[in-house]
């Protein structure tokens, strides 16, 4: 899909600039924000969608977290979901045999499907 965009601006850009031979002074409107938007689209498909997906992912993977569930949080502590709390979006983690931790949500980066 890139590359077609790429050749058809390509080829535009010639066409365009054929039919400005009239004021050779100035390039046409065309010719001046064409590149802007080519770059736009590209950092569009290449950055801002990407991330949208991603951050999609992790809402939707917050969202399904319940007791029981082996998470990770964002300071790498390793810990068993005991009790959820939505109201406060607090979770508490049980990291070792007497060691619980109350975590905020949105610090749980990852759930870990495979024993670690």
């Amino acid at each position: 899909m890139i590359a077609m965009l790429l050749a058809a601006t390509a080829a535009a850009v010639p066409a365009v600039s054929a039919a400005a031979g009239a004021a050779a002074d100035k390039p046409s409107m065309i010719a001046t924000f064409l590149p802007l938007v080519v770059i736009f689209v590209l950092f569009y498909f290449m950055f801002i969608m990407p991330q949208r997906k991603e951050a999609k992912k992790t809402k939707e993977m917050l969202s399904a977290l319940k007791e029981g569930d082996k998470v990770i949080t964002s300071g790498g502590i390793i810990g068993i979901i005991t009790k959820i709390t939505d109201k406060e979006d607090v979770i508490q983690i049980t990291v070792g045999e007497n060691t619980k931790i109350n975590v905020l949500r949105p610090y749980i980066t990852k759930k870990v499907e495979k024993p670690v």
